[in-house]
């Protein structure tokens, strides 16, 4: 966990929703000396603060409503600091809550130095990001429907259709395999929104491969490199970790990416584990997918699974080989190396 420590004149906390925005400025004594609401909007933001830019700071909660914000402070050359949610527990805590002392609450952390940061994703590749989270998304509802074809032949008991229907080639005379016409239509429907989906995803993947070799092309070929990760992880590792450098240690990279699991601990005792929702939930599916698709095809890492699974079982050294498969990605990039199968299963 990272606090904001630096020491300022004044201090703004902003309570931020779609339409409206809470503002609340104190001074270093910690005497307000601003508290409006107003419109989400840059004009009612930059007059409200007009009279304290001289050295001020400026925080606001992690929510979907940020974007705008951050880059307005950029800009103006004002400091930003992005409250991390799941620490802010200051401000979902208390008795009362409303945006009146959602803000002053904010600001009164950033004052006191206690205000855990989140990283703010510059806009260069922030769009991209969002893109590559959409695309993935828009993957798992076609995931579904394929999940559905497959149970409703289950579901009337049918014989298996005995071939992969993910495949556009495979899909010809599959409604026929049902004999009520209802259900029939209802797998055409299925099956049309699959065709339909193909199109667009491709369409989509064509575009993020071009940004890539815009923004990073030597990081995104050196995860290509590892057995396992190809175009769309190695495009959802590479946007979601943005700068390798923002990490201090391999421990706070892997942390990060919700491959670690973090033990609470209290006078000698062990009371489990916490935090599994703290961190990146996309690096996490990343890593738990390169893990199982470094196994294809790949005798070396089936050697080294082989000698997880005797001494933890399959699923633990599923995690582990995740867990390590994090390790190295951090390594590689932060040595601008590529990926050394060898050096990896024998260590």
């Amino acid at each position: 966990m990272r606090f904001y420590t630096q020491q300022h004149r004044f201090y703004c906390g902003i309570d931020l929703h779609a339409k409206h925005m809470f503002i609340c400025v104190l001074d270093a004594e910690g005497k307000i000396v601003h508290h409006q609401n107003g419109d989400a909007n840059p004009h009612h933001f930059l007059r409200a603060i007009a009279a304290f830019r001289d050295d001020l700071v400026v925080a606001v909660e992690c929510m979907f409503t940020w974007y705008w914000l951050a880059d307005l402070c950029s800009r103006e050359g004002i400091p930003f600091v992005l409250g991390h949610a799941l620490y802010m527990k200051a401000i979902h805590g208390g008795k009362a809550k409303n945006d009146k002392i959602d803000a002053h609450k904010i600001a009164a952390l950033l004052r006191g130095g206690l205000i855990p940061q989140a990283y703010v994703y510059p806009p260069q590749m922030r769009a991209t990001r969002d893109l590559l989270r959409r695309r993935c998304h828009f993957m798992r509802k076609r995931a579904e429907l394929l999940a559905h074809i497959q149970n409703t032949t289950s579901q009337y008991n049918l014989a298996p259709l005995g071939r992969k229907i993910a495949y556009k080639a495979n899909r010809a005379g599959v409604a026929e395999h049902f004999a009520q016409a209802e259900v029939r239509r209802s797998i055409e429907l299925d099956l049309s929104l699959i065709d339909h989906y193909d199109t667009l995803l491709n369409d989509v993947e064509l575009l993020l491969a071009r940004t890539a070799k815009i923004h990073q092309p030597h990081n995104f070929h050196r995860l290509r490199t590892v057995p396992g990760i190809g175009k769309i992880l190695a495009l959802v590792i590479l946007y979601e970790i943005h700068d390798i450098a923002r990490f201090a240690s391999v421990g706070d990279f892997v942390s990060y990416c919700r491959l670690v699991k973090c033990a609470k601990l209290s006078d000698g005792k062990h009371y489990g584990y916490s935090g599994k929702k703290i961190g990146n939930a996309h690096l996490k599916w990343a890593f738990g997918e390169a893990a199982t698709l470094f196994l294809r095809a790949n005798p070396m890492g089936q050697i080294l699974f082989s000698r997880l699974c005797q001494k933890h079982g399959k699923a633990k050294a599923i995690s582990i080989l995740a867990h390590r498969l994090g390790r190295a990605v951090y390594h590689m990039l932060k040595r601008q190396q590529a990926f050394d199968l060898k050096k990896f299963c024998m260590t």
